[in-house]
């Protein structure tokens, strides 16, 4: 059906429509030299020298802009992001998924002034600072790249209640019972970008979500929420977060227009439904048959890509 041949379209493309879909160059043009596919409007490159010197140009080389990787595991890779980061070390924030104000309504609900919240993958987000504005003060932000920690701890300087720390998500350095939240934003996504079947996530896959969660609940104070902000639907992601060993109990929300993002919200100390448990065995049954992505055909006309609203 369309609806889910998008689906798969968009999580087998991931790394284009969320990376195009940030920041966005003068006259909303992408970079010259994108090589994305359908579905999407014409791309126009702009020349200094007007529509006379673009008529003339040699058409661009058909390579993707320079912070893009050639594959997608390279999003798991701390070399990748500290390149990266290098390279943007001027440039403004970069939100996945949407910034504050895209989820706000949903996430300042689960917050209190007094809370201490611990944020991982941080990455160059401006969402620290935003909860930081936004009343929440008390703010912890990892991330595995000692490249943009050291930036973001020069840009915040200002503001000693924001802590800096490098860190691997799968492995924090901190005590037991430490945090009452713990924000993730696309850095689960990043983890799994290597995965070849969302629907058959390798045995690696599968392991290296399940560090990263019994991370989370551990750093938990019984009580504490962790809220995740995401592009997979509960179909792929729920499996992961209905295990009872977490010992928490799951709530799934949407956010965005045109196009939705998804938010999980856990609650440790609370118990998970007997339907979402019999999910969560789904990580542990033996492999479906590996689907093979569906694209959207040219005869499907919906700009699809330009509604995300980020």
């Amino acid at each position: 059906t369309r609806g889910r041949k998008f689906h798969v379209f968009v999580l087998s493309n991931c790394r284009w429509w969320a990376e195009t879909q940030g920041p966005r160059l003068p006259n909303d043009t992408v970079p010259i030299g994108y090589n994305g596919a359908k579905p999407g409007p014409k791309v126009l490159a702009v020349y200094p020298g007007g529509p006379e010197a673009a008529s003339m140009a040699s058409p661009p080389a058909p390579t993707p802009p320079p912070e893009i990787p050639e594959q997608n595991c390279r999003y798991r890779e701390v070399q990748y992001w500290d390149q990266r980061y290098r390279n943007a070390a001027d440039s403004a924030p970069y939100e996945w998924f949407g910034d504050f104000s895209a989820f706000r309504a949903l996430l300042e609900p689960e917050l209190r002034p007094e809370d201490r919240i611990l944020v991982l993958g941080c990455g160059n987000s401006a969402l620290s600072y935003e909860l930081f504005l936004g009343g929440f003060p008390d703010v912890t932000s990892v991330d595995y790249s000692s490249v943009v920690v050291a930036a973001m701890q020069t840009r915040y300087a200002h503001v000693p209640s924001l802590r800096w720390e490098t860190m691997d998500v799968r492995a924090l350095d901190f005590p037991s019972g430490s945090f009452d939240v713990v924000l993730e934003k696309g850095t689960l996504d990043a983890l799994l970008a290597g995965e070849r079947d969302p629907w058959n996530v390798s045995s690696e896959g599968v392991h290296t979500v399940d560090q990263v969660l019994s991370e989370v609940s551990r750093v938990l104070v019984h009580g504490g929420r962790f809220i995740s902000l995401t592009s997979a639907a509960p179909h792929f992601r729920i499996r992961h977060y209905a295990q009872a060993r977490y010992s928490w109990s799951l709530r799934h929300a949407t956010y965005g227009s045109g196009f939705h993002f998804h938010l999980y919200i856990m609650r440790k100390g609370r118990e998970l439904t007997v339907a979402q448990l019999a999910i969560g065995t789904q990580i542990l049954s033996p492999p479906r048959p590996s689907i093979a992505p569906c694209f959207l055909q040219d005869s499907d006309h919906e700009d699809f890509l330009r509604a995300i609203q980020l």
